[in-house]
């Protein structure tokens, strides 16, 4: 039997073509589809996200206080200051340099997101 593979991560929002191209412009993801139910990204690895709006049918409104996953970046620190640049709320880094590095943002729904080093 196969091994189980995670596939995506759901992220609600309030209109997943525009929250499409914000995950586009500052995270680097690629747009495979968007419409007025959702929008599917992809990375460099084989997992994705989903942001999934009102019109899917979805009973979670925008506004996760907690990430759904964690985006993995080049250069964490670099990627703080841009996004802390262009007006995303960011913590501070923080975490374990033995395990991993990571902070938060917010995107512009108000949803958690977790960006590490690892």
């Amino acid at each position: 039997m196969p091994g189980t593979a995670i596939t995506t991560a759901f992220i609600p929002v309030r209109d997943p073509q525009v929250a499409a191209h914000w995950y586009s412009r500052m995270l680097g993801l690629t747009v495979a589809d968007a419409n007025r139910f959702s929008a599917l990204l992809t990375g460099s690895g084989t997992a994705s996200v989903t942001l999934m709006g009102p019109d899917s049918g979805i009973q979670v409104s925008p506004g996760l206080s907690w990430a759904t996953c964690n985006f993995t970046v080049d250069d964490l620190g670099a990627k703080r200051a841009e996004l802390a640049e262009q007006g995303v709320p960011v913590g501070s880094i923080t975490g374990s340099p033995d395990v991993c590095l990571f902070f938060t943002a917010q995107d512009p729904d108000g949803n958690t997101l977790l960006l590490t080093d690892r």
